[in-house]
């Protein structure tokens, strides 16, 4: 298995990481395991470096790349939502950093097979996990059209929503949608001829975009993990996110800024009801954009955003 995959802001996230030889830290997407491998680099002999990931495929490429390290990295081919229950079964009560990088790997658009890409005429799957019970294709086939049109416009940001899911709607009336290139051709016809070409992005990005998000719960599984995760940290310890759009960005943007006591109560309410309390210090009050020499050497960076808080 050749996976591929240039890890995003690296230098940036292993310094805000602050990792220290001895430390105990979680990389909550392993992917190609680039964090990963730097993480320990830092903290070896002595520290431990849990690495978690839904991807199958994932896990068997950094169990190869870190074997190296042998006892100091403990690997878990689960959901990172569950890391309150992976700490447990490892008898540690809380780590010393946590980076979550939000983005799909290179491999799984160029090799995964599982239709991420609509540069690829693939099964329409879409799966991280493999062994998901929801695919893509379910979805395009399944739900109403106004149940697609809301997934396009809410998790995707289309503009022309409502025109793909009436388009896909009546494609499949006649036969099912079961291929990534099936799908891009569907959306392509979709968009009113003067709006297709005018765009800079694929025509497909932000359909394909809405449908991974969907398919994996990603937003719900952000949600859900935020709710535990501060209480994971011990003092001072640090967490990254690198997120890859804007819905990934405003919640962590917004969750950070409660866990630092700001105040949450709707702006006509005469005074304070919900008493914040100070939990972090937010160490990037804007996110960290890639460097342009990044971006030159790996332009799947581009959209990345680096938020990082200090548990107090």
């Amino acid at each position: 298995m050749m996976y591929r995959h240039t890890p995003v802001m690296l230098d940036e996230i292993i310094a805000y990481l602050n990792c220290k030889p001895g430390n105990r830290y979680v990389d909550c997407t392993v992917g190609g395991a680039g964090h990963s491998r730097a993480i320990l680099e830092k903290i070896y002999p002595d520290g431990l470096l849990i690495g978690i990931d839904q991807d199958a495929d994932a896990i068997t490429n950094a169990t190869r790349l870190l074997k190296p390290f042998g006892a100091n990295v403990r690997l878990f081919h689960e959901n990172y939502v569950h890391l309150p229950n992976l700490l447990s079964q490892l008898n540690i009560l809380k780590v010393d950093g946590i980076i979550a990088d939000l983005g799909l790997s290179l491999y799984q658009l160029e090799n995964s097979g599982r239709g991420f890409s609509f540069q690829k005429n693939e099964p329409l799957d879409m799966r991280m996990n493999a062994a998901a019970a929801i695919t893509a294709a379910d979805i395009v086939n399944n739900e109403t059209q106004t149940q697609l049109e809301t997934i396009f416009r809410d998790l995707g940001e289309e503009r022309w929503a409502r025109k793909i899911a009436q388009k896909i709607v009546m494609v499949r009336a006649e036969q099912q949608i079961r291929t990534s290139g099936e799908l891009v051709k569907v959306v392509c016809d979709a968009i009113p001829g003067r709006a297709l070409h005018q765009r800079k992005k694929h025509p497909a990005t932000k359909v394909f975009m809405a449908l991974r998000i969907a398919v994996n719960r990603e937003l719900e599984v952000l949600e859900a993990f935020l709710d535990s995760a501060l209480d994971c940290l011990n003092p001072g310890g640090r967490m990254c996110f690198l997120s890859f759009h804007s819905l990934e960005d405003r919640i962590v943007k917004k969750r950070f800024r409660l866990w630092e006591g700001n105040c949450t109560c709707p702006p006509d309410f005469p005074e304070c009801v919900c008493h914040p309390e100070k939990k972090v210090k937010i160490l990037t009050r804007k996110a960290v954009r890639p460097t342009e020499r990044e971006l030159a050497a790996n332009p799947m960076a581009r959209s990345a955003c680096l938020r990082v808080v200090e548990k107090l």
